[in-house]
């Protein structure tokens, strides 16, 4: 483990370069035994992750497990398809290039930095590390101060498992990750917010490093006519109040069609209980607020419109209710910023296109859900808007596909990673071209006398 009082960062850094100058870890069989020790890593500590997560953000056991600990499957589809990954692409070239090839090589960018976020403290850092180790690099972790207990147990597991001159991490507040930035990294990638995610951009750019930032964002919701009501509700609630509104992609609010919306919250009423029994604070399978700081604020975002369904807070126990909120305007602070809590806005939408308008008019968002069943609909949602993902007919799920690269636009991020993305994240892709020497053509070279018509012919 690293400390801000320990081993200077700026050591590791160097060490880190030295071990990749080895050029050990461009190695494909060394990269698959890193990812298979990093997944026996997560298996033989699987009640510590899970008691960790519950200690931060009072996490079931299945939450934890389906949310944190099967990021396992990201670390399997790797080492399933890291062979083909790696093979250099053949390239095509022009037919007055008939005596060249071309190629792809993906060579990995040597010293990265993860930056991770505190509302999945464990699935966050681990899911890119999969990427930076199947891409070849070393890799600096900080996971994050606010889920003190997981990043105090990521900082013991991995030097357990890994040479801190290959994978180290350090643990701290602001001034450590400040201390992280100013050093030079060849990749960063970043999870949190919009806020922090200009920081780190920042600073990036001082060393004109590149970044992937994984950002958020306000992620609507729309609620068409055409649908199955049970299982629409089960899905936004489930999507919504997960880890107490605590995830990025999670439903910001509900834009729904008018002549819906009364049996829409029904069902979310009904759902909720199914879900969370009568009194949600005494249930098993509900989170809490990760800090003081973060319920005061949601607890601030509570003064806005009508409750339909919670709206109960106990600041001692960081505990906010799954809230659904009525009569609220576009003007009120809780539709100004991501909500990142359990409150769910409803408001009610006659005309789509005047739907579809409101959504354009705010920041790009990471995700954006659609329930219903009507094609054109959809079609032209997915023409119409701009998001870093879509789901339709459910939520939050499109994160769990590893072939679907996960990521923002515009507000809500740069870049993406999963799967193949998260290879590519962290790879340079260098483009190498080959000549022969059976033949050399002259044309190019000087003197350039009574050749430029020749020219013209061959390349206009």
């Amino acid at each position: 483990m690293i400390t801000e009082l320990s081993i200077p960062v700026a050591d590791i850094i160097r060490k880190q370069r030295e071990f990749f100058q080895t050029g050990k870890t461009k190695d494909v069989a060394f990269r698959i035994a890193q990812l298979k020790i990093l997944k026996q890593a997560i298996l033989e500590n699987e009640q510590e992750i899970v008691q960790a997560l519950k200690a931060d953000l009072n996490k079931a056991e299945f939450e934890a497990y389906a949310t944190e600990i099967l990021v396992t499957k990201e670390i399997d589809y790797a080492i399933k398809h890291i062979k083909d990954w790696t093979k250099a692409q053949k390239a095509a070239v022009p037919i007055e290039f008939f005596q060249y090839s071309a190629k792809i090589y993906s060579e990995p960018l040597g010293v990265v930095l993860i930056i991770g976020p505190w509302n999945y403290p464990f699935n966050l850092i681990i899911a890119p590390l999969v990427g930076a180790i199947a891409a070849g690099n070393c890799t600096f972790l900080k996971p994050s101060e606010l889920a003190p207990h997981t990043s105090n147990f990521l900082a013991g597991m991995i030097p357990k498992y890994f040479d801190p001159a290959y994978i180290a991490v350090v643990e701290g507040g602001v001034e450590t990750s400040q201390n992280l930035l100013a050093e030079k990294f060849d990749y960063i990638f970043f999870t949190g917010g919009t806020s922090v995610g200009r920081i780190v951009m920042e600073a990036a750019a001082k060393h004109l490093t590149p970044v992937t930032l994984e950002l958020g964002g306000k992620s609507p919701c729309i609620v068409d006519t055409e649908i199955n009501l049970e299982h629409t509700v089960k899905r936004i609630t489930w999507g919504k109040f997960i880890n107490a509104g605590q995830t990025c992609i999670a439903p910001d609010y509900i834009l729904v069609d008018k002549k819906i919306k009364t049996n829409l919250i029904e069902g979310l009423k009904k759902t909720i209980k199914e879900f969370y029994g009568d009194n949600p604070a005494s249930s098993p399978d509900y989170a809490r607020i990760i800090s003081q700081k973060h319920f005061d604020r949601l607890a601030n975002l509570l003064k806005n419109g009508e409750f339909v369904i919670g709206g109960e807070t106990n600041r001692e126990e960081r505990y906010i209710a799954p809230t659904v909120v009525d009569n609220i305007s576009w003007e009120d602070a809780i539709m100004q910023e991501e909500i990142f809590g359990p409150i769910l806005p409803i408001i009610e939408y006659s005309d789509i296109t005047e739907a579809i308008a409101l959504i354009n008019s705010r920041p790009k968002p990471l995700a954006l859900y659609l329930f219903s069943q009507n094609k054109n609909l959809q079609k032209r949602i997915l023409q119409e808007t701009s998001s870093g993902g879509v789901c339709l007919n459910d939520t939050v799920m499109h994160c769990g596909v590893s072939s679907l690269p996960f990521g923002g636009v515009g507000d809500s991020g740069i870049g993406s990673y999963h799967g193949k993305a998260s290879f590519d994240t962290f790879s340079h892709r260098k483009s190498v071209l080959k000549n022969s020497f059976l033949l050399d053509l002259k044309w190019r070279y000087a003197p350039y006398e009574g050749k430029l018509a020749f020219l013209k012919r061959l390349l206009g």
